[in-house]
C-alpha cells in the first residue's frame, strides 16, 4: 500500500502545479485552511475537500485527475448519482486501470460547490 508521505507529495505537486498556473492555493482561497479543491466537471463547481484517509484497494473507488482548473478533476460530485462519497482513485501509473500500484483513499467534498476555485 502507498504510504500517506507519497498521498502529501502528490497533493504538494498538486497544489504547485496550481501555483504555477497563477491560480490561488487551497489555504489562500480558504483563509489559511489546508486541503485541496476538486473541480466536478459534471457541475461546473468547485468543492473543498480534506485528505482523511489511505484506502485499502476494496469497494467503489471513483478516479480523480490531476488536472483541471484547480489541479484536481473528477466527472462526479455530491448529488449526482455515481459520486461515492469521496473514495478517490488516483491511477499512479498511467495504465488507466485500477490496480496495486494506484493511489487509493478518502477526501470527501465538502458542500456548497461553488463556481470560482477561491
Amino acid at each position: 500500500m502507498i504510504e500517506k508521505s507519497v498521498l502529501g507529495a502528490m497533493l504538494g505537486a498538486f497544489a504547485l502545479a496550481a501555483a504555477s498556473a497563477g491560480l490561488p492555493s487551497a489555504a489562500q482561497a480558504r483563509g489559511g485552511v489546508e486541503g485541496p479543491v476538486v473541480y466536478v466537471t459534471s457541475q461546473g463547481l468547485f468543492f473543498d475537500s480534506i485528505v482523511t484517509t489511505m484506502l485499502p484497494q476494496k469497494g467503489p473507488f471513483q478516479k480523480l485527475e490531476m488536472t483541471g482548473p484547480s489541479g484536481l478533476q473528477t466527472e462526479f460530485g455530491p448529488g449526482d448519482q455515481a459520486y461515492v462519497g469521496g473514495r478517490w482513485w488516483v491511477d499512479v501509473n498511467g495504465n488507466e486501470k485500477m490496480d496495486g500500484a494506484d493511489l487509493y483513499f478518502s477526501c470527501p467534498l465538502l458542500g456548497p460547490g461553488r463556481f470560482t476555485v477561491e
